[in-house]
């Protein structure tokens, strides 16, 4: 809206002026205020796209309906997403010519769910467009995924922006199934996280999962599993193809506390996991989450807000994409 003042006359028109100078700095600040904030806010859409958070969760719904495993995909996608270049979207960006994409570094080549972020966004972009980030648009649905999966509720601070550049260089940083704790933690820390944080966000593959050519080399050669645990598994792996192995054996698409139980019954699938419940380091939280599942979800509560400010931009950072796969032109 923009306010017209006739300069003419000053000396009589001077209060007039001043309140409609007053009124359209007003206007103005309430205009740019979603996008001036220089933190995440809770309920940041609330004037600029109120139905944001209502179209998201009927999307998720939706497909969760369809698959119940996806809580993972997202879970893993948010992760990559934050523990590169930070928590700006860059992953979703297409290669183009002379760029390869973050989506194509090895380390993310088995992160899912692209689609979906499309899906959001298409209906996002016809209600509110230009509005809503699509780095935004990978936290909130992944809580969603998480409550469904019978995880815990929480408020998601939005206000993020996206990135300007893709990279694959920042991707090492991404610790691997084959990574060793200190080498994971370092990473971790490289982040600005704890070492707790590191072990809370580790729960996360209570309704995760992965592949027998992960498993295979573990189940020849170590003596850290128990026997009829691993047992099961030569069987399972031992099938035609690369079977799928969840990585909760009990629970396996609800997102508990389990994981950790099974750690200590040295039922963990991947050795990476198993070493959490030995290493004199993280073994004591490990304990905790075993013993408190209500420890657990308030913590992963915590250490998801506090992975989701990683590298953010903010502000007049970076822009809000109108196609997450591309650069606005």
């Amino acid at each position: 809206m923009v306010i017209h003042i006739n300069i003419a006359h000053k000396a009589t028109r001077e209060p007039q002026l001043k309140m409609k100078f007053t009124i359209s700095f007003l206007l103005f600040f309430l205009v740019l205020t979603p996008f001036a904030f220089s933190d995440l806010n809770v309920g940041f859409y609330n004037s600029s796209c109120p139905k944001v958070e209502y179209i998201v969760s009927q999307v998720v719904q939706t497909n969760f309906n369809i698959n119940n495993s996806i809580t993972v995909t997202f879970l893993r996608m948010h992760f990559h997403v934050c523990f590169a270049r930070g928590c700006d979207a860059s992953i979703l960006i297409d290669s183009m010519t002379g760029k390869e994409s973050e989506n194509d570094a090895t380390p993310n080549e088995s992160v899912r769910g692209y689609e979906m972020i499309d899906e959001i966004k298409n209906f996002i972009e016809k209600v509110c467009p230009s509005m809503v980030s699509c780095a935004d648009i990978i936290s909130l649905p992944t809580r969603y995924f998480i409550v469904l999966a019978g995880g815990p509720n929480y408020k998601v601070p939005t206000g993020r922006r996206d990135g300007i550049i893709i990279s694959t260089l920042e991707e090492t940083n991404i610790p691997s199934p084959r990574s060793s704790i200190s080498d994971a933690l370092k990473s971790f820390n490289s982040k600005g996280m704890t070492m707790e944080e590191m072990v809370t966000l580790l729960g996360a593959h209570t309704v995760g999962f992965t592949y027998c050519n992960l498993v295979r080399k573990r189940l020849s050669n170590d003596s850290s599993m128990e026997p009829s645990f691993g047992n099961k598994l030569v069987g399972l792996c031992s099938m035609q193809g690369d079977p799928k192995v969840f990585l909760d054996q009990n629970t396996s698409l609800v997102f508990d506390n389990q994981l950790y139980n099974q750690f200590f019954l040295e039922r963990g699938v991947l050795a990476f996991e198993q070493q959490f419940a030995s290493d004199s380091v993280t073994k004591e939280v490990v304990m905790r989450f075993t013993r408190n599942g209500e420890s657990f979800m308030e913590r992963f509560v915590d250490a998801m807000v506090e992975m989701e400010n990683i590298g953010v931009l903010l502000g007049n950072e970076g822009y809000i994409g109108k196609n997450c796969r591309v650069f606005n032109s």
